[in-house]
C-alpha cells in the first residue's frame, strides 16, 4: 500500500484526446510535498508516512510543530496529512514528492471538504418531492411534511431528514481516472469533478477498489537532490 499526496485544487477546464473529445477534467496542483514524519510498528504499533504541503508562516505555526518540522529539516507546511503505508513503501523524511507519482489511466480515489450551501430546505438538501400543488396545499409546497408519529413512540427519530446546514462535509469520490499528470508544474489533471471549493485541499490516493498500476513508481515518485 503506496501513500497518497496532498494537492490544492486549482479549478477545472477541459482537454482533447486524439480522436478530438473533449474531456472535462479537474486541474490539482502539488505544492513542496514533503514526508516530515515516519510512524513505525514497533515505536507507534502501526507504519504511516506523515506528509506536509504548502507553506506556512513560522509564527502561524504551533511549537510541537515548529519542532517536529525543525527534526525533518524541512519549511513549515500549511497542511499536514498521515498516510498508512506498508513497511516496503516508507519513504524517506525530507523526500519531495512530484506529480508522477500517479501514472495516467490508473483510478484515484479523491476526498475533499465539499463546498458550504448555508441551510437549505428538504427539497435541495435531500431531493424530497415537496407536497402536492392543490387539494389543501397552500403555503407549504416545498415543506418536507411529517417529522414524526402519534403516541408512540412520540417523538422524532434520531436522523431524521430535514431541512439544515447543507455542505461542508467530508466527501471522498471513488474511481476517478488520471487523465495525465506535469512533473514541472506539478499539476495532476483528474476527470470529472472533485469535491472542494477553488483553493481546497484535497487528499488523492490510490483506489482501493481497482488497486495499484504495476508502472506506479514505488515506494512514491521522489524529486531528485539538485
Amino acid at each position: 500500500m503506496r501513500s497518497g499526496v496532498i494537492a490544492q485544487k486549482i479549478g477545472m477546464t477541459r482537454v482533447y484526446n486524439d480522436a478530438g473529445e473533449h474531456i472535462p477534467v479537474t486541474v490539482l496542483r502539488m505544492e513542496n510535498v514533503q514526508v516530515v514524519a515516519h510512524r513505525t510498528e514497533d515505536k507507534n504499533g502501526y507504519t504511516a508516512v506523515q506528509l506536509g504541503a504548502g507553506q506556512a508562516k513560522v509564527k502561524n505555526t504551533s511549537k510541537p510543530l515548529r519542532g517536529q518540522f525543525a527534526a525533518a529539516n524541512v519549511e513549515p507546511k500549511a497542511k499536514v496529512i498521515e498516510f498508512r503505508v506498508s513497511s516496503d513503501n516508507l519513504i524517506d523524511v525530507g523526500a519531495e514528492l512530484t506529480a508522477n507519482h500517479f501514472v495516467a489511466g490508473q483510478l484515484v480515489d479523491v476526498t475533499g471538504t465539499s463546498s458550504g450551501k448555508g441551510f437549505a430546505g428538504a427539497m435541495k438538501r435531500h431531493n424530497f418531492g415537496g407536497l402536492r400543488a392543490t387539494h389543501g396545499v397552500s403555503v407549504s409546497h416545498r415543506s418536507h411534511g411529517s417529522t414524526g408519529s402519534n403516541q408512540d413512540p412520540g417523538r422524532v427519530w434520531k436522523g431524521k431528514r430535514m431541512a439544515g446546514h447543507m455542505g461542508q462535509t467530508r466527501i471522498t469520490t471513488q474511481n476517478l481516472e488520471v487523465v495525465s499528470t506535469d512533473e514541472d508544474r506539478g499539476l495532476i489533471l483528474v476527470k470529472g469533478a472533485v469535491p472542494g471549493s477553488k483553493g481546497a485541499w484535497i487528499v488523492v490516493r490510490d483506489a482501493i477498489k481497482s488497486g495499484t498500476p504495476a508502472d506506479a513508481p514505488r515506494p512514491a515518485a521522489v524529486r531528485a537532490a539538485k
